[in-house]
């Protein structure tokens, strides 16, 4: 019979070849795939920012096909209504009864395109299934599958006829990732690979296969919750916390929600990294990308060019490291 260890370590091999098969497809931006491999080994949910034209909805589809899971896409719209994402009551005719019709939330991946351009009656629509991964309509619950995230994405530089995502809803979110323009050698890179006859509407031909599933995804999460974490490591987590909500920049700092996600992802990246015990360098690691989305900087702070990143970086530097 094979151990718990042997599963282990066979479902951190596979998750190790996932960011090379999702290399395949998308160049560069090695952050963000493990950014989203970190959110499936803690049950999360993933903002993903970043201009038009950097792949974001390239990277969730080869994800989705290296992971062998299926994915769904939803162009968010201003006239979307939320029966579009959840699934409606519809009527029969030839039957004579209702029946429920599943939206294309009933998936494993779900990429929220363009999240802020709906309302926030549709944005809302997506909170139950995040925070209890059910849909319920007309009195009764429906489960969605395991394993389910949302990948919802948006532009950082364009807000007109936009709907920003309200502090509750943000906090929802395990990480915000950015995805960034690539770099000249990447650049170089992409354009190389469709000269070549890279198709990104056909990842099979590119060679994209599955190299791991929800089989070494739950061994992979059940090693996770092994991973320990001392008390000073908690304690640097906390403190990191709290010193974001004394600063006078900030309105509102990171909630006891974003602490715990902020151990959570430290303790999957420790696992990714082959360790079974966190370290406060495995908090530092994750902090930006846990907690950014989390803090409301002031609107005159954010007028004399404080950022988020920024608020952490002297966060970061200030609270002194457990050794």
């Amino acid at each position: 019979m094979t151990s718990g260890t042997e599963n282990a370590t066979g479902a951190r091999d596979a998750l190790i070849a996932l960011r090379a098969e999702v290399g395949k497809a998308v160049v560069g931006n090695d952050a963000a795939v493990t950014g989203l491999i970190l959110a499936l080994l803690c049950r999360g949910h993933v903002l993903l920012e970043g201009v038009p034209g950097v792949a974001k909805t390239l990277l969730v589809r080869a994800l989705a096909a290296a992971l062998d899971l299926e994915t769904t896409r939803v162009q968010f719209t201003p006239d979307l209504m939320p029966g579009d994402v959840t699934g409606s009551i519809v009527y029969d005719a030839h039957s004579g009864e209702f029946s429920f019709r599943e939206g294309p939330v009933f998936t494993n991946l779900l990429l929220a395109d363009e999240i802020n351009r709906t309302p926030p009656k549709t944005q809302s629509s997506l909170l139950e299934a995040m925070e209890e991964r059910q849909v319920s309509l007309d009195g009764k619950s429906r489960p969605l599958p395991d394993p389910f995230i949302v990948i919802a994405t948006q532009n950082p530089v364009e807000y007109e006829g936009t709907y920003p995502l309200p502090e509750a809803q943000l906090d929802r979110f395990l990480l915000k990732l950015t995805m960034a323009a690539p770099s000249r050698e990447d650049e170089i890179g992409i354009l190389w690979r469709h000269a070549q006859g890279f198709d990104p509407r056909n990842l099979a031909a590119a060679g994209l296969k599955a190299v791991a599933g929800a089989t070494e995804l739950a061994a992979a999460r059940e090693a996770v919750a092994r991973v320990t974490v001392g008390p000073e490591v908690i304690g640097y987590v906390v403190d990191l916390c709290r010193a974001t909500r004394q600063l006078p920049s900030v309105r509102i700092g990171v909630s006891p929600r974003g602490a715990t996600a902020l151990l959570a992802v430290a303790r999957a990246w420790a696992w990714l990294a082959g360790r079974d015990y966190a370290t406060p360098d495995d908090v530092k690691a994750l902090a930006r990308p846990a907690l950014r989305h989390r803090l409301d900087v002031r609107p005159e702070a954010e007028l004399e060019g404080v950022t988020a990143d920024g608020v952490l970086d002297r966060v970061l530097a200030s609270v002194p490291v457990p050794r």
